[in-house]
């Protein structure tokens, strides 16, 4: 998986298309992240000891790896994610748009 938690991503498709985010959380076996702001859903909690008249908390819910992009740091629109070896052999993540580094 190319997208890594701490990412800036967009939305590219779904019903939260257009929003950006950063990556709270990678799952690369399901192949979902969980995007900051983007798929909220509510979800009602009982009343309990400690919280008698309970709640309803938003939570973020995962979003298919596929429906999101990396926002490219030079041109700020929606970039695939390449790999590029650098002066001392390592690899790193480039943006294909620009072929700027990614953090």
């Amino acid at each position: 998986m190319k997208i890594v938690k701490g990412d800036k991503v967009v939305v590219i498709a779904g019903k939260d298309k257009g929003k950006e985010g950063i990556v709270q959380a990678v799952y690369p076996k399901q192949n979902k992240v969980v995007v900051e702001g983007v798929n909220t859903h509510k979800k009602h909690q009982k009343p309990t000891q400690q919280n008698p008249e309970g709640t309803i908390v938003e939570m973020y819910v995962p979003i298919d790896a596929s429906n999101v992009a990396i926002v490219d740091p030079k041109t700020k629109k929606a970039s695939r994610v390449g790999y590029a070896l650098d002066k001392d052999g390592n690899k790193i993540r480039i943006s294909k748009a620009s072929g700027s580094k990614l953090n």
